[in-house]
């Protein structure tokens, strides 16, 4: 038996064991990424050594790379404009003021703890550090007791930030020497990365969106094949952008966007986010691609890692997840009237995951000298927000949730109460 059908047949006991078990799992602080990244490690070069990088890169960064253009699709689909009206000033501080301050944040404290990186290494770093996994923290933004203005506040800057990161990832790395996006220089690659895939994706989203409206309206699609079509969509807004030599990335979230906005033209203001007939495959394909990648992460990133550990990279990841995330934070939500624990809870659960696992995976297969220093700071840092914001959720929501509930009874118009958060606002300026 070769060891390509031994890592298949590793693979799916733990995707069976973990599915016959899942429920049980989902009441306790047992995440599906600590199960598939622990596996990982177990089968990697550190332990049977049944799935290797330089043995099976290919393999490896196609699953990646379907993954968090899954992802990134569904994500955005998934956001209205609405949410960016109605207590749209929580993700919009986190995303316009909190994102931009988090990478330069990261690429300042890399500085001085990950000696022999280059300004531009020490720049991805902190960039592919800043994209938040609203997955390895999921009680934190899906337990009722949460308000929800904090809760949808979480989940939209989560499902946006990954796709807002990335072309600072693309100009960083093309402004590195000796990566293959270096060929085309920065210049080249705003137009074809950033420009060009943007209308791409523009273009097929919203047309994808606008052609299956219309067969829905009279009637010519089944459920089974709307489903089917928006992975058309994703596969088809990513190829694109590929063969013109853009980031299929970028097009894949700018489609999502497209897709969903002409998807809901005309539709009624209280309809669901998204049509669950219409993404439901698109999402549980996610998903199940997620937790492979992680499982992935754990083989080749984590695992070698762990061999190489030393004070530097454990601080550097621990700085990562708190001052990193939760200072940028509390300036972005500097004036907005948010007490002090909604502020702190906001800025704990920032949890690097999924965007963070695919851009590190990109940065080692360049083979530069800086790479295996790079991704034993990523590999640390996603582990630990792995491990710290998956065992946390359940207990800091319940707590968050206890304070919430006594601070409204005193304080009937706290802004984290509404769903808005301007009648609050206007009340607490009336008093």
């Amino acid at each position: 038996m070769s060891g390509s059908a031994w890592t298949g047949a590793a693979v799916a006991a733990v995707t069976a064991g973990y599915a016959l078990f899942s429920r049980r799992l989902a009441t306790t602080v047992v995440s599906a990424p600590m199960v598939f990244t622990g596996f990982g490690v177990a089968i990697g070069p550190i332990g049977l050594g049944l799935l290797d990088l330089e043995q099976d890169a290919g393999p490896v960064l196609t699953l990646v790379e379907v993954a968090l253009t899954l992802v990134l699709l569904t994500d955005a689909m998934s956001v209205r404009r609405r949410d960016l009206r109605v207590g749209g000033f929580l993700p919009g501080r986190l995303l316009g003021i909190g994102l931009p301050l988090t990478i330069g944040a990261g690429w300042l404290l890399a500085w001085p703890l990950l000696p022999g990186l280059t300004a531009w290494e020490l720049a991805l770093v902190g960039t592919i550090l800043a994209p938040t996994d609203a997955a390895l923290g999921k009680t934190a933004v899906s337990n009722p007791r949460v308000p929800s203005l904090v809760r949808g506040g979480l989940n939209v800057e989560s499902g946006l930030n990954d796709g807002m990161a990335l072309p600072f990832f693309v100009l960083f790395l093309a402004a590195l020497p000796g990566t293959t996006a270096s060929e085309e220089g920065v210049a080249g690659v705003f137009w074809r990365a950033l420009v060009l895939s943007t209308a791409l994706g523009l273009a097929v989203g919203a047309s994808g969106g606008w052609l299956l409206r219309r067969s829905r309206e009279r009637g010519w699609v089944s459920g089974d094949w709307a489903q089917v079509f928006v992975l058309a969509v994703a596969a088809g807004s990513y190829t694109l952008a590929v063969v013109v030599g853009g980031s299929g990335f970028i097009a894949a979230w700018v489609a999502g966007f497209a897709f969903g906005v002409s998807l809901r033209q005309n539709a009624a203001a209280d309809a669901p986010p998204v049509d669950e007939d219409t993404a439901g495959l698109a999402e549980r394909l996610a998903e199940l691609l997620a937790c492979l990648s992680f499982l992935v992460f754990g083989a080749v990133l984590l695992g070698p890692a762990l061999e190489h550990l030393d004070w530097r990279i454990i601080t550097y990841a621990v700085l990562s997840l708190t001052v990193v995330r939760m200072l940028p934070v509390a300036l972005s939500l500097a004036g907005s009237r948010l007490l002090l624990p909604t502020v702190g809870y906001i800025g704990w659960f920032g949890p690097r995951g999924l965007a963070s696992v695919v851009f590190g995976l990109l940065v080692v297969e360049e083979h530069l000298p800086g790479v295996p220093l790079l991704g034993r700071v990523i590999a640390v840092t996603v582990a630990l927000s792995i491990l710290l914001h998956g065992m946390s959720a359940v207990v800091l929501a319940e707590r968050y949730g206890d304070w919430h509930e006594k601070a409204a009874a005193r304080r009937p118009h706290l802004r984290e109460g509404t769903p808005d958060g301007e009648d609050a606002g206007s009340s607490s300026a009336a008093r």
